[in-house]
């Protein structure tokens, strides 16, 4: 094999001995052989087109369109002419892939499954690799900077790994990039022929008379010596170093990667980041509106994703495969039919800039009608985008079941399987021992697993001294509840995470569920659920029910009525009913609500089910409706008032601002710092009403000159504007402020020129809605602010104490 063939073959192997790092981030293997097959392919060809030889540009590009043709063999071939030449087809498929393996990359914990876009990632990513190294190294005859694509390689396998790339990942991509150096260094040393050597001293055994040529491998051996000197440095010196880190052993020594404990974690629903942002959002924006037919409301939690998995640092969800979306879905698991059970429709129209991967739904559900690229995972019953399908405007109908267990049915199911005891019960070691404490003070004497889940929700809603605050510092792992029990404020995801870890504790199966609650109805009878709406939620199994939601949260959502054993269940003891209060024993002559009217008959016949009226609440012809009358007028005087509040603001304002409303000026006012800043708001607000919108930044001259700009004064307008600035000027910077007289008349001057400027539409909405009025919000929304941070403080004050 000649030098350079030899050259070409390191730089293959160099680069599949970094591709070894990407080994632990998914499984099976197999992509890794697929890798090396085209890897291979394009080293031949690199290989062949040296040897014709062609310009060394047109080398790598040759490569690139054969590592083309294969990579649309391999992956979009029926998307492809003759099953190899890309096409706009093949193209558009080919970032269908790259967008699913984006999308399963952070779907997916480590170890993913290698699904088609991930596989396509891979491949691809180390056929790139490989052509930049065999580029540099063998075309261009430079394999130093060959190690910059191989250290991009390896990276990015350290910064995906959960536990880091580890040490033997680098040792392997270490020893391929010193393999790829000598290999250069041979073959640059066999293009010199032999060298000269030493011919050392007279008397020892290496000493050559006359300058003999000596063996060509002392150079070899000093350069591997070099080699393995180099690679120790790196491994050993920051190690002993504390300023420069633990070195390159730390991953293998504490157990843990450059992304720390979170590496991996599903990105589609972060309930730290995404709940605590929704629930701070200043404004509660729309992000779902959904119709149905119970009227159990309350229940209609709109549930997204199930994290089961509790690894000490976080909660998440397990890794699960995902299927076709099956109609119907599977039975719900646990669901015995002697439980009663409601079917609910429900139609959910999620906002255009609402874009999440996972689709929020009502749990369980049975049967999901909906356009685009869903996928379903079985274990949590949920459905997840494919491809890049997110729930941006979507329109979808959902088929479920409202469960509604009894007390009874609760306190007496059996025990689960043992495959869901060992799976939902599962806690950390790095869990503190309070938590199981505390989870066994607050149930002691329970008879059963219902009675102590009761009773760890009454204690988080109730009973325990729990505060509700969302800007409490998030965390999920065991340190945060333990910090939770101690301090006794946070938000949902504090509290459910936490019962769910207690409930753990006492071999009651547990997983925390993330969505929203069912939000408020508005005028038309439609469900509108907002970013405040989010929550999280735990979910406890019994058998013979499922999974059943539980409420711990103070004043969030509703506790679910078989949470409340406190409150008696008639279906438990039909024959103790009693009539409601002022209900009559005697049989009433209205008739009642048929039960067999259900919502797709009512929206048939809106009569159907509607009682008779009674014989004296008829309207008939009574007369004039003065109450009728009387409510309009009222109503109207209310709207109209309410429309012109802006208008009286500013001219309360204005008033204040400039002493008085349009009598002459108050002597010695205009002579008072004060009075002057007020007048230079009252001017800028006025070129504000009038289109000039405020720029904060700007001095006083500079504001000054757009208002005249803008504003389209006249001579004297602009002075009085000019000499307004000034005035400020002395009030704010001069060391001894000597403001002039006049500038209310001055400001009066310019608001009159800018009416006068102005169209008749913006001197009617200056009138009537000024723009400015809205620092009244400011205003008021500051004073809201302030109380409540005053009277939060003092909570807390008053909790810490």
């Amino acid at each position: 094999m000649s030098g350079r063939g030899r050259l070409a073959l390191c730089a293959a192997l160099a680069t599949l001995a970094a591709a070894f790092a990407l080994l632990p981030l998914v499984e099976p293997a197999t992509w890794l052989l697929q890798a090396a097959l085209l890897l291979g392919a394009q080293t031949v060809v690199g290989a062949l087109t040296r040897r014709v030889p062609l310009a060394r540009p047109l080398t790598p590009m040759v490569q690139a369109v054969v590592s083309l043709l294969l990579l649309t063999f391999f992956f979009v071939r029926d998307e492809a002419f003759a099953g190899l030449l890309p096409g706009p087809a093949a193209f558009a498929e080919f970032g269908q892939l790259l967008a699913q393996g984006g999308h399963d990359v952070g779907r997916y914990a480590i170890p993913a499954p290698v699904t088609d876009g991930i596989r396509l990632m891979l491949v691809g990513g180390v056929l790139v690799i490989g052509l930049l190294v065999d580029a540099l190294a063998v075309t261009f005859r430079s394999a130093a900077p060959a190690g910059l694509p191989l250290l991009a390689l390896y990276s990015v396998a350290a910064g995906l790994a959960r536990d880091g790339a580890g040490w033997p990942w680098f040792l392997c991509a270490a020893g391929g990039y010193l393999l790829l150096l000598l290999a250069e260094g041979r073959e640059r040393l066999s293009q010199w022929g032999r060298v000269f050597t030493d011919r050392g001293r007279p008397g020892s055994s290496s000493y050559q008379p006359g300058g003999v040529e000596g063996p060509a491998t002392a150079p070899v051996r000093t350069g591997r010596r070099i080699g393995a000197l180099t690679l120790g440095l790196a491994l050993i010196v920051p190690a002993l170093m504390p300023s420069l880190g633990s070195g390159l052993l730390d991953a293998a020594r504490n157990g843990r990667g450059g992304l720390g404990q979170n590496g991996g974690t599903v990105s589609a629903v972060n309930p730290l980041v995404a709940l605590q942002d929704s629930l701070n959002q200043a404004e509660d924006r729309t992000a779902l509106s959904y119709t149905t037919s119970t009227r159990s409301t309350q229940e209609m939690y709109l549930r997204i994703v199930a994290l089961d998995r509790f690894d000490g640092s976080s909660w998440k969800p397990s890794e699960r495969r995902i299927d076709a979306v099956p109609d119907p879905l599977p039975a719900p698991p646990g669901l015995s039919p002697d439980v009663r059970t409601e079917k609910v429709r429900s139609n959910v129209v999620a906002a255009d800039w609402y874009s999440q991967n996972w689709l929020p739904m009502p749990y369980p559900a049975n049967r999901v009608r909906l356009d685009g690229r869903w996928r379903f995972e079985p274990e949590g019953r949920t459905l997840v985008g494919d491809r890049g399908q997110t729930t941006r405007g979507q329109r979808y109908q959902v088929e479920s079941l409202l469960v509604e267990p009894t007390a009874r049915q609760l306190r007496q199911a059996p025990d689960p399987a043992r495959a869901v005891t060992e799976e939902y019960t599962k806690v950390p070691e790095s869990l503190p021992p309070v938590v199981k404490r505390t989870a066994q003070q607050v149930t002691r004497n329970a008879p059963d697993d219902y009675e102590r889940a009761v009773r760890l929700q009454d204690w988080f809603a109730s009973d325990g001294g729990f505060a509700y605050d969302t800007r409490v510092r998030a965390g999920s792992g065991s340190a945060a509840i333990a910090n939770f029990l101690e301090q006794k404020e946070g938000f949902c995801v504090h509290f459910a995470f936490t019962m769910a870890a207690m409930a753990r504790t006492l071999g009651i199966p547990a997983r925390v569920a993330v969505g929203f609650t069912p939000g408020t109805a508005d005028a038309e009878g439609r469900m509108n659920v907002g970013l405040k709406d989010a929550h999280a939620w735990p979910e406890l199994y019994f058998e013979g029910v499922g999974w059943t939601r539980f409420e711990p949260t103070p004043t969030r959502g509703t506790p679910p009525p078989y949470a409340q054993p406190d409150t008696p269940d008639p279906r438990e003891n039909p024959a103790e009913q009693l009539p409601d209060r002022g209900q009559s024993a005697e049989p009433s002559p209205v008739p009642s609500e048929s039960e067999s009217c259900d919502a797709d008959a009512k929206r048939l016949d809106p009569e159907c089910g509607q009682a008779a009226p009674s014989p004296d609440s008829g309207s008939g012809d009574g007369g004039f409706p003065v109450g009728t009358v009387a409510g309009v007028a009222a109503a109207s005087l209310l709207g109209l008032g309410l429309l012109m509040l802006p208008m009286l603001w500013r001219v309360r304002t204005r008033a204040r601002r400039l002493g008085g409303r349009d009598g002459p000026p108050v002597p010695g006012r205009d002579a008072d710092g004060v009075v002057v800043l007020d007048a230079w708001r009252e001017l800028v607000d006025s070129g504000w009403d009038h289109g000039v919108v405020p720029d904060e930044s700007a001095t006083p001259r500079k504001a000054a000159e757009r208002i005249v700009r803008i504003g389209d004064l006249g001579p004297d307008a602009a002075e009085a504007a000019f000499r307004v600035a000034l005035e400020v000027e002395q009030v704010l910077y001069a060391p001894r402020p000597r403001p002039g007289a006049g500038v209310r008349a001055d400001v009066l001057l310019v608001r009159a020129a800018l009416r006068e400027a102005a169209p008749r539409s913006l001197r009617i909405r200056a009138l009537l809605l000024p723009p400015s009025s809205i620092r009244v919000m400011w205003t008021v929304t500051g004073a809201v602010t302030a109380v409540r941070d005053r009277w939060l403080g003092a909570l807390r004050v008053r909790f810490a104490k």
